[in-house]
């Protein structure tokens, strides 16, 4: 690869270090907050929506039914609520509902994708971003014909919780500065 105005980038795929883009990336960004929270009590059993929930260290929302103590990569799922919109939009709805798409928890006035290999605080407890949370084959039959496709990009994240905590609605969702995983 070669260097551009941004910098080169390392075989990691991510911006070189003190790149212009690396700069940009670490740069400031407004918090956003818990919009909705919702738990899955069992595979294909309804959503369980809830105004707080406690969060596990290592193991996830205590009464999902992915809280383990494996410390697996899946212990929380978060969706940003603007991309509900996109979602529906793309179905021709004015919004997906929340319980629809099974994620743990929406957030309003973020880009989760900010969050990239970076912990963040949420409410009292501290995540790091595990991977993207891609649609399953169940959105072709939660959200009709194309249901699949209109998440694809939309998912969310997937996150591990580093430590435990309650999280109320309304509560703030920082990045923490120099939190790089």
């Amino acid at each position: 690869m070669t260097g551009d105005l941004f910098g080169e980038l390392p075989r990691t795929g991510g911006p070189a270090p003190g790149s212009m883009l690396a700069r940009l990336i670490d740069g400031p960004m407004a918090p956003g907050r818990i919009a909705w929270m919702g738990l899955r009590p069992a595979r294909r059993a309804p959503m369980r929506v809830v105004e707080q929930a406690v969060l596990e260290e290592g193991q996830g929302l205590v009464g999902d039914r992915f809280a383990s103590s494996r410390n697996g990569a899946r212990q929380v799922t978060l969706v940003a609520q603007e991309h509900l919109r996109a979602i529906g939009g793309f179905l021709g709805e004015a919004k997906v509902s929340p319980e629809r798409l099974r994620r743990n928890i929406v957030v309003a006035g973020i880009n989760l994708q900010a969050l990239r290999n970076r912990r963040f605080r949420l409410g009292g407890a501290v995540l790091e971003w595990s991977g993207d949370c891609h649609p399953c084959s169940r959105m072709e039959e939660e959200l009709g014909p194309g249901g699949y496709n209109a998440v694809r990009g939309h998912g969310g994240i997937t996150a591990r919780v580093l430590e435990g905590g309650t999280i109320r609605l309304g509560d703030a969702l920082e990045r923490l500065l120099g939190g790089a995983c």
